[in-house]
């Protein structure tokens, strides 16, 4: 079922005009869209619909900002091969906090923070909030097929899974997939359109597209592009903790959204992110 939810619409329309750390299309980073990937076929048969990377470039000094900076350190700190259990060390679960840590004062965060307090699905205290955020994104649970603790909704989304080493899921964060392709493990093979998804634009900011990485193919995902990491964490822990619908429908700038979000066991964030239902107006 698709909720269309007004209230949502209103805060995701918040979260937009307070994402300060966005950066500009053609300005802060450009791409190159290339052709459309029709049919996972059409990668088995090894038609390129792009014969380029997709960023033609990306100003780096925004990576310099603490959240960006908290972000990237998480990045190296998973197993990819779902069944495979993951290892949390002192570490990485101290990276897990300083992440939190720095997202929590952000104006996107505090916007969801105090939302979630007036609707009594969070408490006041901020400590509480970041343990809250922890449990959702950080903790461990067995993803299908396994039975020992091998996966997290961080890891999902924001990093990326391999599945019987052939198939990519999850990985829906745009800065992973430049930092991979810019190590060479990636292979952009062009953009997909979504049903009656609008085709894509360069100048906007989201994206289904169809890639490889560490052998695997992910046939099909949609991600945002050059918003901050406390945009996207914000608006997901929005939709994952006030919606018990997977799919819920907001807007915002000029896009209508659909914000996909699967629940795990009603605690954790199995998948999320967004489709592009169409563009309004000029921006």
């Amino acid at each position: 079922m698709i909720e269309h939810n007004s209230d949502l619409t209103a805060v995701a329309h918040e979260l937009w005009d307070n994402d300060i750390h966005r950066l500009r299309p053609g300005t802060d980073y450009r791409i190159a869209l290339q052709n459309k990937v029709v049919h996972l076929s059409d990668l088995n048969d090894g038609k390129e619909a792009a014969g380029s990377p997709l960023f033609i470039y990306v100003d780096e000094t925004i990576f310099k900002k603490e959240t960006f900076l908290a972000f990237i350190s998480l990045l190296d700190n998973y197993e990819s091969d779902t069944g495979v259990p993951e290892v949390v060390t002192p570490e990485e679960e101290a990276e897990n906090h300083r992440f939190l840590d720095s997202i929590i004062k952000t104006p996107v965060m505090k916007i969801v923070h105090k939302y979630l307090v007036e609707k009594k699905l969070s408490s006041p205290d901020t400590s509480v909030f970041k343990e809250q955020l922890h449990r959702t994104w950080f903790e461990l649970y067995a993803r299908k097929g396994s039975n020992r603790p091998d996966s997290s909704g961080f890891e999902h989304v924001f990093v990326g899974e391999t599945r019987g080493g052939h198939t990519v899921i999850g990985f829906h964060n745009w800065i992973q997939l430049y930092l991979q392709e810019k190590l060479g493990h990636i292979d952009y093979k062009g953009y997909s359109v979504e049903g009656n998804s609008p085709e894509p634009d360069e100048n906007k900011h989201i994206l289904a597209l169809q890639f490889s990485w560490k052998n695997g193919i992910k046939p099909k995902g949609s991600i945002f592009i050059g918003v901050s990491p406390e945009f996207e964490f914000a608006l997901y822990t929005l939709c994952f903790i006030t919606s018990p619908n997977e799919r819920v429908r907001v807007s915002f700038s000029v896009y209508d959204v659909e914000i996909v979000c699967h629940h795990y066991n009603q605690k954790h964030i199995g998948t999320t992110y967004p489709v592009l239902i169409r563009y309004r107006d000029a921006e």
